[in-house]
């Protein structure tokens, strides 16, 4: 697949400078990118309004959010991805809710995800009941030698692109005797600002910092490609719109109710018993996600290309988190084609964009465009909500039928 996803991610010319960039991001995103998704699932639920007999089309990524929609009791969803090491991540998290004794080992498996009794818990209640692909997959090494499974011992979310990234964004903090995990420390939301503004704020004053974030290559790790990173950077320097975001995600939300924070500055969700979790990780959860595990579809297929598959009329929400800003015009037109054709009447669609406003408007035929409405006011909205904070814009449309 990994042609699929070039297609997917490359719009100019082998030789020039964004070419070779857009290469070089399809061939790290072939391997794993996120062991978690950095989307908010409860404002997408929110945004959604998901009722019991919703068909709900996503992008996979890492899972937690396809897992995280089934406490909102939808009929069926279905998960579609171009990435194998998604695929294989997505299928481990359902079958893990199945077949997992009871919520302690499931905690442990992905909560905690660094124990040696993951090792023993796959091997005796996951693997049996894993597909072929993914079982190989999984029992597979990685570029190193490592066996992918391991990852579940030794730390899973210390892996993947985005694991990565985060890793070496901790390396050059603590060159610079900085240490980000000093913000978990923090008392209250005033403690948060004081500790950013304080410690970790004045690097990106650094001018090496400043250096490492003008280079479009430096957040392949955040599964930022090329094209999205104009967007991103508008007319600002890039250390200034992470420092921005960075201080959203720090600042703007409470510590004990975000668990991305928790990713971000400490590499892990935290361990005490009341630590902030995805929902599918709730123990207020675990029964209704292992109950509704079977309604989830996994495929390993592009957007696009699997509602071209559909019939008419037969979905009712779609999530796209921000693939449509690696898209060309040619490909937003399919990929709303589809959507439009495949929509019930008052089906919504939601996702997220690099840059603030939305991407659609002009860039879609205004036909096709004329038959959605945006909704404005709620999407800043959700926008505010959104825990993650690494997007500009988190969007809305419902289909006018």
């Amino acid at each position: 697949m990994g042609h699929v996803i070039d297609n997917a991610v490359v719009n100019h010319e082998a030789l020039s400078k964004e070419g070779l960039l857009e290469r070089a991001f399809a061939f790290a995103f072939r391997g794993l990118v996120y062991a978690q998704i950095w989307e908010d699932p409860v404002v997408d639920m929110e945004a959604l309004a998901i009722t019991p007999d919703c068909h709900i089309a996503t992008i996979a990524s890492g899972g937690c959010n396809v897992l995280s929609y089934l406490t909102a009791n939808p009929a069926r969803i279905t998960a579609v991805d171009l990435n194998t090491a998604h695929i294989a991540l997505n299928r481990l998290k359902q079958v893990a809710a199945q077949k997992l004794p009871d919520y302690a080992h499931f905690r442990r498996f992905f909560a905690e995800a660094d124990s040696g009794a993951n090792i023993g818990a796959y091997k005796t209640h996951l693997r049996p009941h894993l597909d072929e692909t993914a079982r190989r997959y999984w029992e597979g090494r990685d570029l190193v030698g490592r066996r992918r499974i391991g990852m579940f011992k030794s730390g899973a979310y210390k892996r993947g692109l985005l694991g990565g990234f985060i890793g070496a964004a901790h390396l050059v903090a603590k060159l610079y005797r900085i240490d980000p995990r000093v913000l978990l420390e923090a008392k209250d939301m005033d403690d948060q600002r004081r500790i950013f503004e304080e410690r970790l704020a004045p690097i990106f004053d650094r001018k090496f910092v400043r250096w490492m974030t003008d280079q479009p290559a430096s957040l392949f790790g955040l599964g930022i490609p090329p094209a999205q990173y104009d967007a991103l950077a508008g007319d600002e320097k890039m250390a200034a719109v992470l420092r921005k975001r960075l201080e959203r995600l720090a600042c703007d939300y409470d510590l004990k109710k975000n668990y991305f924070a928790w990713q971000a500055f400490g590499r892990g969700y935290g361990r005490h018993e009341d630590a902030p979790l995805p929902p599918y990780l709730e123990a207020a959860n675990y029964e209704a996600v292992k109950a509704r595990a079977d309604r989830v579809d996994v495929r390993h297929a592009n957007m696009t290309d699997w509602l071209g598959t559909q019939g008419e009329a037969s979905v009712d929400r779609y999530i796209l988190l921000d693939a449509q800003d690696w898209m060309n015009d040619a490909q937003l037109t399919a990929l709303w084609s589809e959507i439009t054709r495949t929509a019930k009447p008052g089906a919504r669609v939601l996702f997220r964009t690099a840059a603030e406003p939305s991407l659609l408007p002009g860039r879609l035929p205004d036909a096709l465009l004329d038959r959605w409405h945006y909704h404005a006011e709620e999407s800043l909205g959700f926008t505010r909500d959104d825990r993650s904070s690494i997007y500009g814009g988190v969007h809305l449309y419902s289909f006018k039928g």
